[in-house]
């Protein structure tokens, strides 16, 4: 069937391939009429070509009429619409019609085909489309003049490619929501960051994606063939990810026409494009690729049409009317369009079935099944929704109920959610933004264009928000555009070190070194590595700078063994010639070239030096000080010491010392004790921190040890540290505990002065326990690492309590006893290194301390052992066990601190000319026997020598008069 035309109206048919300028060319011809109208296949192209216009004519001149959108100024006299909304009885001077080979599309094709058999201008008719769709136009239109349009630029295939080898300004196409999702992920990770169209996405959020990729924010756009359709991008390269879609009935291959149309997008004006394949697909069939390249296609012999003279007088006549056939072979019926299965569904319903006998109500039922399923998720929801709507509708002068309206709309108007939800309530808000530009089906049309609007543009923008934060970074795109330029980068540093370029947080600069911001992806941290150097290069230069003319107070040294400025590290301590002299290392930076290095090594040395000066003056005028003999030789291991040696290890030194040395170490702040030689004002926390420090690089640790708390006299030794370690932190291993030297030398000067009160017999008392702040159990310990053997004594309870009794009675005498505790602590202030308390010192001193001692003393005061019989001398005097220590030559100590055990003199004997502590750990094949029998005089434990007389009125003496008398 052939359509007649007016005589006199010029028909154009403009066909070619993508980028001939069709549609340029079809704009220009409109805005030289005094009238005019273009019907385009997408809302989104009919809205860029309405901007186009209103930036030439103006906004009163121009309207824009789609399914969502109108605008309509009283003077328009230009027409920018999609072909579904072309008000087509409006006459105007030129109308053209924009993609016209859609007349072949399964689903929207015969609105084209109505459109090329019924619209016309009055003056010129123009159709736009692709050559394939020339013997159809020529069959179907007379009078009509064909102009073939060749591609300004050249298309050619360049095979298969990697995702990640993929040019800049490259599109990737597939064909389904998830795949595009997909794939955009992986072009985040590797590329870093793609825009993605959709045809289900509202033209404002593909709007904001195509622009985000037009402007450089990104280089990869992964689609759908929704930008096959007029989307005018800047695209070199399209890569097909998949080549099947399913087109709402089953899944197919694109055809060569198909394939062409999106490929075509690559290239744009006089800018040769390529196309090819990714992902899993491995090549075009050489035929469809020889097709594309050539621009020939097989020619469409058949469209899609339906009835437009539709009969209302009934549902079934309606149905009947849609579904009758053209006498035309050229046109062959639509399958089963949207529409056309809404009113299936409806007219199924009881309710509407039984509103839809007059013609009116059959009309309306037409139309509002033709309210388009955005959601296109194929359930029940959209009939459902149409049902309700057609109800509200069919009564007589009835509208849309505001409050029914207002539920539906205000259940779309929220912004939080997934990528998927967000889409959801947009498709949701687009079908009430069609709704609202009926105006006859609402009361206030108006508002509730403006309001539906802005609820579809709100959601818009978040989704694109949406997409963007999963699919692009942001920073990534900022920094590649910003390195694109090759200008000079805009950076900031803010007090804490946070580092923004472009005003892009990219990292933070530790000193002068630069910690990137933490990212998955190796693209984007080369891009930030790359925009990070640019930018920082001049402001490390100023920081070292800065560095050279900084005083000391801005340096400082911790215990990982660094060297801090301002509290970022920039050196770490290494080992030097000496331990009082170490080495720096700088950090490294890609910032330093070797002379900076230099410059900042120096500077950190030089303040290291003087750190240690100040801070340990009392072991640099050691090593300083002009002296020879055996004090040199001293004062040299006490350096290396850090200030702190066991004297065991410096007695041949010290035998050799003059009382001219002596007086000279004294003056030095030496101080020679029993069991250490140390300095006392090193023991102070400043200096001891150090120390430890200087002994940790000195061993090449990777970090200082925790030191003691400051002010504790003892700690418990923990075997993990090392002797030297507390050597270095001013304390010395004995036994269970390390004690502190200068407190360890008191607890040892009392011990001996309670043992010469005693008759060279020990117990641990208040006194010594308050020195070390240390319980019975860990005196004991000490005792024995200090060479104080324990032995076990039986004594007349009576006797032990009389004493017991005398010392309570002490103790009641409060006065005196505050006056002593007072003065005890007086005196442990006077050696008390630093700002520490004598409270600090020793805690078990405090008012209440003693009293706990004395129960720990007398609880180890109680009969040893369990015996259910009670033991009498030859009196009948109840004796019990008590344990006393006594001094052990220091010839015939045990070994290691800590280790020493009850030993005889055989065991001495052997122990003699060993390794130093090996004896302790002998076996004892005798047993133990200082406690065989009875006899005070056995061979367990220390022999006393045989001058030695018993003290008559010891218990020990009657003992002895008793043993004698048994014969």
């Amino acid at each position: 069937m052939q359509i007649s035309t007016r005589s006199g109206p010029r028909i154009l048919a403009i066909l070619g391939p993508t980028n001939t300028g069709k549609t340029h060319l079809a704009m220009e011809r409109m805005l030289a009429h005094t009238t005019g109208m273009i019907g385009f296949p997408l809302r989104l192209l009919a809205r860029e070509n309405y901007d186009r216009a209103v930036a030439k004519v103006g906004k009163a001149a121009v309207a824009l009429i789609t399914g969502e959108e109108r605008i309509l100024p009283k003077t328009a006299r230009y027409f920018l619409c999609t072909v579904e909304a072309m008000p087509v009885a409006k006459q105007v001077e030129f109308l053209a019609i924009d993609e016209i080979q859609m007349c072949a599309d399964p689903e929207r094709g015969h609105v084209f085909t109505d459109r090329l058999l019924h619209a016309r201008g009055r003056s010129e008719t123009m159709f736009m489309g692709a050559e394939t769709i020339r013997p159809v136009i020529r069959k179907l239109v007379e009078n009509v003049e064909f102009d073939t349009r060749a591609r300004f630029s050249t298309l050619s295939y360049n095979g298969a490619k990697k995702i990640q080898r993929l040019p800049a300004q490259s599109a990737i196409v597939t064909f389904s929501a998830q795949e595009v999702y997909a794939v955009a992920e992986l072009v985040r990770r590797q590329k870093g960051g793609a825009a993605v169209v959709l045809g289900a996405l509202s033209p404002r959020t593909r709007n904001a994606q195509v622009e985000m990729f037009q402007n450089g924010e990104v280089e990869h756009l992964i689609a759908t063939d929704a930008i096959g359709m007029g989307l005018n991008l800047e695209l070199n390269h399209v890569a097909f990810a998949a080549l099947h879609k399913f087109d709402g009935n089953f899944n197919r291959s694109l055809s060569a026409a198909e394939t062409a149309q999106i490929a075509g997008r690559a290239g744009r004006h006089m800018n040769d494009g390529t196309f090819g394949v990714t992902g899993n697909l491995s090549g075009i069939d050489p035929d469809i690729i020889e097709q594309i390249e050539a621009h020939e296609f097989e020619p469409l012999t058949k469209v899609f049409w339906r009835n437009a003279r539709l009969d209302f007088r009934s549902v079934g006549a309606l149905q009947k009317s849609l579904r009758r056939r053209s006498e035309d072979p050229t046109l062959i019926l639509a399958r089963e369009p949207v529409d056309e299965v809404m009113l299936e569904h409806l007219a199924n319903n009881e309710d509407v079935a039984r509103i839809a006998t007059a013609p009116d109500r059959v009309q309306l039922l037409w139309e509002v099944c033709q309210i388009p399923d955005f959601r296109n998720i194929h359930t029940d929801t959209h009939p459902r929704l149409l049902t309700s709507i057609y109800r509200y509708l069919a009564k007589p002068g009835s509208t849309l109920p505001i409050d029914w309206l207002g539920e539906q709309v205000l259940r779309l108007d929220r912004y939080d959610g997934d990528i998927d939800q967000l889409s959801s309530r947009l498709a949701g808000i687009r079908v009430w933004t069609y709704v609202s530009h009926k105006h006859h089906w609402l009361d206030d049309s108006n508002h509730w264009q403006e309001r539906t609007r802005a609820i579809e543009d709100k959601l818009s923008d978040v989704l694109h928000e949406r997409l963007t934060q999963r699919f692009v970074d942001r920073r990534t795109s900022v920094l590649l555009k910003s390195l694109k330029d090759k200008s000079e980068l805009m950076s900031t540093i803010t007090a804490n070190g946070e580092v923004q370029v472009e005003g892009e947080f990219v990292g933070r600069l530790d000193g002068f070194r630069f910690i990137a911001d933490e990212t998955d992806a190796a693209f984007e941290g080369k891009a930030i590595a790359s925009a990070a150097r640019r930018a920082l290069t001049g402001e490390i230069a100023q920081r070292v700078k800065q560095l050279e003319t900084d005083e000391d107070d801005k340096f400082s040294v911790n215990g990982q063994l660094d060297v801090l400025w301002n509290g970022a590290q920039v050196g770490v301590l290494k080992k030097g010639d000496t331990v009082l002299s170490p080495e720096v290392q700088v950090i490294d930076s890609e910032f330093f070239d070797g002379p900076t290095r230099e410059r900042v090594r120096i500077r950190l040395l030089n303040f290291v030096n003087a750190h240690i000066e100040a801070r340990l003056k009392m072991l640099t005028r050691l090593r300083d000080c002009q002296l020879s003999g055996p004090i040199r030789g001293l004062l040299f291991q006490l350096n290396e010491g850090l200030g702190c040696v066991p004297r065991s290890e410096l007695d041949s030194l010290v035998k050799d010392l003059s009382d001219e040395d002596r007086k000279a170490l004294a003056k030095l702040g030496v101080r020679l004790g029993v069991e250490t030689v140390h300095v006392l004002d090193a023991l102070k926390p400043d200096p001891v921190e150090l120390r430890g420090i200087l002994w940790a690089v000195a061993r090449e640790l990777d970090a200082l040890p925790d030191l003691p708390p400051a002010g504790r006299t003892s700690v418990p030794n923990d075997r993990a540290n090392s002797k030297g370690f507390y050597l270095a932190a001013g304390y010395m291993p004995v036994g269970p505990l390390a004690a502190r030297v200068d407190m360890l030398e008191r607890f040892a000067a009392l011990l001996r002065q309670k043992a010469r009160e005693n008759d060279g017999k020990v117990r641990p008392d208040p006194d010594l326990l308050s020195l070390l702040g240390c319980t019975v159990e860990q005196a004991e310990g000490v005792f024995t690492a200090l060479g104080w053997r324990a032995e076990v004594t039986k004594v007349k309870k009576s006797e032990l309590e009389a004493k017991e009794a005398e010392k309570k009675g002490a103790e009641a005498a409060k006065t005196d006893k505050a006056e002593a505790v007072a003065e005890a602590a007086t005196e442990v202030k006077a050696e008390t290194p630093g700002d520490v308390t004598a409270e600090e010192v020793a805690p078990a001193a405090s008012e209440d301390a003693p009293a706990e001692a004395v129960a720990e003393v007398e609880a180890a005061e109680a009969p040893v052992g369990d015996a259910p019989s009670v033991e009498t001398d030859a009196d009948g005097d109840e004796l019990v066990e008590v344990k006393f220590f006594v001094r052990v030559d220091r010839r015939k100590r045990s070994g290691p601190a800590g280790r020493g055990q009850q030993r005889g003199p055989r065991q001495d004997a052997r122990a003699k000319g060993g390794p130093k502590g090996k004896g302790a750990n002998r076996p004892n094949r005798g047993g133990n026997k200082g406690e065989r029998g009875d006899k005070p005089g056995g061979r367990g434990g220390q022999a006393p020598e045989k001058k030695n007389q018993i003290n008559e009125d010891s218990p020990f003496a009657k003992l002895k008069e008793m043993l004698a008398a048994k014969g």
